[in-house]
């Protein structure tokens, strides 16, 4: 891609190459682009944890294929799978209400 001098904010840069928010092709993007980080997430948690693979995908009943499809964002895990991922590799997951939000 030929850099533009005319870009001046990456929104931008998204707009003009994946169309603007709510389109088809940028909502695959992003949908991609999640899946990358939530996968970059764990691998780096089981390397932290030096938890190989076959270890992490017996610890939740599931498949080494399956876990390196999550890990090289090939696939999202459901939100009861993603706990169960994270809870053998020291993770977490917290939800906490922004200040100044009601509900």
């Amino acid at each position: 891609m030929k850099a533009s001098n005319d870009i001046h904010d990456f929104e931008t840069l998204l707009d003009n190459t994946f169309g603007r928010r709510g389109t088809v092709e940028r909502e695959v993007l992003e949908t991609n682009a999640q899946a990358f980080c939530v996968g970059q997430m764990i691998l780096d948690a089981r390397k932290q944890e030096r938890m190989t693979q076959a270890e992490l995908a017996q610890r939740i009943g599931s498949s080494i294929s399956y876990i390196s499809k999550i890990e090289n964002g090939y696939v999202e895990p459901s939100a009861s799978l993603f706990l169960k991922i994270i809870a053998p590799l020291g993770l977490r997951f917290e939800l906490v209400k922004p200040y100044g939000v009601l509900l």
